[in-house]
């Protein structure tokens, strides 16, 4: 039980950044121009998270069939389960601008979106939970990245979901409540995969790295372009080269 607490409270304080995120947000006008930038930072931290802590310890588990099929798997169904949510309003969650359709454009977008923040975090958390399994350590690196990708993801969104008229108490009880959800990811992660097979871990681990790729290709590096077109490359070099620093200090 212990171990899933602490699993748990290492999930809400990841997920936490995006409650942070979304109070500068809401708070304090912020340049879309540095929102892009540390989303191209974000994405460089969660490519390094994902090439050196996720898919290379599935393959030190398994080998290169759960890790194939796994990260395959897990872009396929972020993707279609991002198609669909995009078609009700969800597309544009992660953008800071006035491209997020208010709730009479579009209703239901806003549940839409609050579903879109979920399908972001929840292989995120569940990675957290996982990596403290059988006695392991957790990866700075991964609560890391995932701290400083959840920072613009909540920042963005929320500046968007103020421009498109959604009042602060929707804005700060949809991302607190994210927050708590990552949290219960992380301690369910912990608490219910305990016992699997090193393939099958390997293959979940190879599902929430297919899936935040995917999640990186889809949402973040689009948004980060669109805001600062040739400098997207170079930060994101810099947050990738920073996170492989960092896991191997």
């Amino acid at each position: 039980m212990a171990g899933a607490l602490v699993a748990g409270g290492w999930g809400l304080f990841a997920g936490a950044a995006l409650l942070v995120g979304a109070a500068v947000g809401t708070l304090v006008r912020v340049p879309p121009r540095l929102i892009a930038l540390v989303m191209a930072f974000g994405s460089g931290v969660l490519m390094a998270t994902v090439s050196f802590e996720l898919i290379a310890e599935a393959y030190e588990r398994s080998g290169m069939v759960p890790v194939v099929t796994g990260t395959v798997g897990g872009a396929v169904v972020y993707s279609g389960a991002n198609a669909l949510l995009a078609r009700r309003g969800a597309r544009h969650r992660k953008r800071s601008g006035e491209r997020q359709p208010s709730e009479e454009e579009a209703p239901g977008s806003g549940n839409a979106m609050a579903l879109g923040a979920l399908l972001d975090g929840v292989p995120e958390s569940v990675v957290i939970g996982t990596s403290l399994l059988g006695g392991g350590h957790l990866g700075v690196a991964t609560v890391g990245a995932v701290f400083i990708s959840n920072l613009p993801e909540g920042l963005a969104s929320a500046a968007g979901m103020r421009a498109a008229g959604r009042g602060r108490g929707y804005v700060f009880a949809l991302w607190g409540g994210i927050a708590v959800v990552s949290g219960l990811a992380a301690l369910a992660g912990y608490a219910l995969l305990g016992g699997v097979s090193a393939a099958v871990m390997a293959t979940i681990t190879a599902v929430a790295g297919g899936a935040i790729l995917a999640m990186i290709a889809d949402t973040m590096i689009p948004e980060a372009y669109g805001r600062v077109h040739l400098l997207t490359g170079p930060v994101t070099v810099i947050g990738f080269l920073s996170a492989f620093a960092l896991a191997h200090l």
